[in-house]
């Protein structure tokens, strides 16, 4: 483990899946993207305690609080399915796991697939990381921004953890930018009646033209 978890100032590789160990120089902004997640809807599956998933989604400045936990229930595996308020660029992910064996050692991110279940996590993930225990919330998994950079859901499996049965988090965060979401019915609504404008132009014209008996 080692150049994972000094000084916070490495850039270096983290292990295969990318991971860096990164310090923003504000923190508190730059992982404030938990405000965009629609927080009601969170599916978090096999959870041991019903609404636990949401708990670890927190401001920063909470991150250490380990109150707030979740665990898993049936084996070590987690699954989130994380809806968002607005578009998002997902630059980098931090994960606080339990103590020894019980953090996650590996993290599979999926972008756009809502209402996934453990049937589909067979499906090849947009990206996936090898993890190292982090308990003071320091090392940092950047995404590959090409991909995620229009998220509006995301879904993270921790498939297994360093031996224990089940598996402890008590954050996830998120680092990143974010636009707010359009609604496009309008829009598509133009779009649609446009071709037709030429079709009923002559239509368009008798009626006004000539008296409807």
């Amino acid at each position: 483990m080692s150049g994972c978890g000094g000084n916070g100032h490495s850039h270096d590789h983290c292990g295969g899946g990318g991971g860096h160990e990164h310090t923003p120089p504000d923190l508190g902004v730059a992982y404030s993207l938990f405000t965009r997640i629609d927080t009601n809807n969170i599916e978090c599956l096999n959870e041991a305690v019903e609404g636990s998933g949401k708990t670890v989604f927190k401001a920063w400045e909470d991150r250490m609080d380990r109150d707030k936990f979740v665990e898993s229930d049936a084996d070590e595996e987690l699954l989130f399915n994380i809806p968002f308020t607005d578009n998002i660029k997902l630059k980098g992910i931090i994960v606080i796991g339990g103590e020894n064996g019980y953090h996650p050692n590996k993290m599979r991110l999926y972008k756009n697939r809502e209402h996934m279940t453990f049937d589909d996590v067979s499906l090849a993930a947009d990206q996936e990381f090898e993890l190292h225990p982090d308990p003071s919330g320091t090392l940092e998994y950047t995404t590959k921004v090409v991909t995620f950079s229009s998220v509006t859901h995301l879904t993270i499996h921790f498939p297994s953890n360093f031996g224990e049965d089940t598996t402890k988090i008590s954050y996830i965060g998120f680092r990143g930018e974010y636009t707010k979401a359009h609604r496009h019915g309008v829009t598509i609504c133009n779009y649609e009646s446009a071709p037709q404008l030429s079709d009923h132009k002559d239509k368009a014209m008798d009626s006004v033209g000539r008296p409807v008996m």
